[in-house]
């Protein structure tokens, strides 16, 4: 029970990206008065960790509408993460998920979706998707932890940015990305064997 708890905390924690999404923060918070900032963080944290709950609970209904089954939510969700990881891993212009380049006060997006509540991040909570009570908790407790994760990085996204330099912030992120692309692999090949066992 425990080591589910603590694969599943780490698992959302590479998916998410906290520490990876600290300069793309401090850039969309340029502009918002000092004042207000954490209550900004801590508005879009609570909506990405609302849509993430959303689809915890109601990810087998929406499979079910979209005639989706779980292997092809494996492979695919496998896909979307190894691509998110190569971005990691070599980083492209505007970062992550680009710069809109809009200077007001960011609402939703980029930081709620796609920064925190990605596809990659939906992809792997719809998986969490589950029949049994206890398991349920369990993925709701490592996702509220990793949600007072990105309240603790978000809210001192600045002063780490300062503390630690752009360099480590990068090799942090690359080794993140080097990380979750190793999980990606390993989603592509259980769904891989998930299927033929169905054939």
């Amino acid at each position: 029970m425990t080591q589910t708890f603590i694969q599943t905390f780490i698992l959302l924690t590479l998916v998410t990206d906290p520490f990876g999404n600290v300069p793309l923060f401090v850039t969309a918070m340029r502009n918002v008065p000092k004042a207000r900032r954490w209550k900004v963080v801590v508005r879009e944290c609570f909506i990405a960790y609302m849509v993430l709950l959303v689809f915890m609970f109601f990810g087998r209904h929406l499979l079910a509408a979209m005639q989706l089954s779980d292997i092809s939510l494996r492979i695919g969700g496998s896909v979307i993460l190894f691509l998110i990881a190569m971005r990691m891993v070599f980083p492209q212009p505007g970062g992550l998920f680009g710069d809109d380049g809009d200077d007001s006060e960011p609402f939703i997006v980029p930081l709620a979706i796609p920064a925190i509540a990605g596809p990659s991040a939906l992809a792997t909570v719809l998986l969490f998707s589950s029949d049994t009570r206890v398991e349920v908790m369990l993925h709701v407790g490592a996702l509220t932890a990793v949600a007072a994760v990105w309240l603790a990085v978000f809210l001192s996204a600045e002063r780490l940015q300062r503390a630690l330099g752009p360099r480590v912030m990068t090799a942090f992120e690359r080794l993140m990305g080097l990380i979750l692309t190793a999980a990606a692999v390993e989603m592509f090949l259980a769904g891989i064997r998930d299927f033929l066992r169905s054939l």
